[in-house]
């Protein structure tokens, strides 16, 4: 009883969390970033149903003639860049799976010869949250190197010696 007690008092302060993690890695064979982000479904459908102005949607089945990856690439290719050497690339986004209460989202980002520098810019959802923390995690000839990018610092760079 007491225990019940505790939790759902405690539970009030609990915070929800607000992440995304985005893992681009880099093919030297095929010259281009892989990138693989994961966003909580329910935010990202909130972000994309302000954005389009629209008290409903879901982005899973979301009718009207759209598709899912249609409204996901809309959001998301003004709200992540990448520049290699200092090169704005053309990430092209390739599709998306459901797990659990997530969405995975694929793309590329072709005519990468070589990267020294990267530099990632990440606003997702971060209209929605305060907290909101996009990490990337950046990997190139088995390094691995991640930036924590939020609302006040939505953009980073790393140097690959």
């Amino acid at each position: 009883m007491v225990i019940s007690f505790l939790v759902v008092f405690f539970s009030g302060f609990l915070h929800p969390l607000h992440v995304s993690v985005t893992e681009i890695k880099f093919d030297a064979r095929d010259k281009e970033l892989e990138i693989t982000s994961r966003i909580f479904l329910d935010d990202l459908e909130e972000a994309i149903r302000l954005e389009r102005k629209q008290s409903t949607l879901d982005i899973t089945n979301p009718g009207a003639g759209l598709t899912t990856d249609q409204l996901v690439n809309t959001y998301l290719s003004t709200r992540m860049q990448i520049k290699v050497d200092g090169k704005s690339l053309r990430i092209t986004f390739l599709g998306h799976e459901i797990e659990g209460d997530a969405i995975v989202i694929y793309a590329y980002a072709p005519g990468v010869k070589k990267m020294k520098t990267i530099e990632v810019t990440n606003t997702t959802i971060t209209e929605l949250h305060e907290d909101q923390s996009n990490l990337v995690h950046i990997t190139r000839e088995g390094s691995t190197k991640s930036l924590r990018l939020m609302r006040n610092s939505p953009s980073d760079k790393l140097l690959f010696e």
